[in-house]
């Protein structure tokens, strides 16, 4: 059984599109003893079936495996369990993450250095986040401008959606400290709902738009309401976290 999920505060802000899926597979996990996989494989909303780590042959790449066979390697742990919650809750953006990995893989073969592409790719499935946000923050957010984005700014954030995605940024916020730094995409979808926002980053990822490292960095835990100490502006003086453009 999967270790470490009764950790999970599924209250925190940053799960709140989350919440649901997340907290009846943990309850699978945690009250039916269910493996990370078993569980997952419960969901109506599965595109690829999660099968145990063994499953991945010798010698054969994670992603390339996945592309043939339609079955996830899951271990038993955060970091797996929000990754398949992924996959449930992003299947569009998560198969075209794929997609794009194993069309490196053809193209370069597996080398010791990855290249932008992939390193780009394996940012984003690490570690993105999704900011539906209008320009002016965008702007401000994107030339690390801390005071006028939380000071000045703060306002817009009510007109902001703001959804983490990366499966080892949801893991590391289960015990959060002020420098988890997401890497923000800046997403268009037509509503605020997360099949339109999935809809819309698969059709727009590109290899070429990755490698161009397309971010805004953001300590999450300076998003308004996030966290206690944000009401003050001193929070943001942390130059450590917040760091100032170079």
């Amino acid at each position: 059984m999967a270790q470490g999920l009764e950790t999970i505060d599924w209250s925190a802000p940053w799960l709140a599109d989350w919440r649901e899926p997340g907290l009846a597979l943990a309850k699978l996990v945690q009250e039916q003893g269910l493996s990370c996989a078993a569980a997952l494989n419960q969901s109506d909303h599965a595109q690829v079936r999660f099968v145990p780590q063994s499953s991945l042959p010798a010698g054969e790449a994670y992603e390339a495996f996945i592309f043939r066979t339609g079955r996830c390697p899951t271990r038993d742990g955060l970091h797996d369990f929000f990754n398949g919650l992924c996959w449930l809750r992003f299947p569009l953006v998560k198969r075209r993450l794929n997609q794009l990995h194993v069309a490196q893989i053809e193209r370069t073969g597996i080398a010791p250095v990855r290249g932008p592409a992939r390193d780009a790719l394996t940012v984003f499935d690490e570690n993105a986040a999704f900011l539906r946000a209008p320009d002016a923050l965008w702007d401000a957010l994107v030339n690390k401008d801390w005071q006028r984005v939380f000071g000045a700014l703060r306002p817009l954030w009510r007109k902001a959606q703001l959804v983490l995605f990366g499966h080892a940024l949801l893991e590391k916020l289960v015990h959060p400290r002020k420098s988890i730094t997401a890497h923000v995409y800046r997403v268009h979808p037509a509503t605020n709902s997360i099949a339109d926002m999935d809809t819309w980053v698969a059709a727009d990822l590109s290899a070429e738009k990755l490698a161009s490292k397309p971010f805004a960095h953001l300590p999450v835990l300076g998003v308004p309401l996030w966290w206690q100490g944000n009401a003050d502006l001193a929070f943001y003086a942390d130059a450590a976290v917040f760091r100032p453009p170079k």
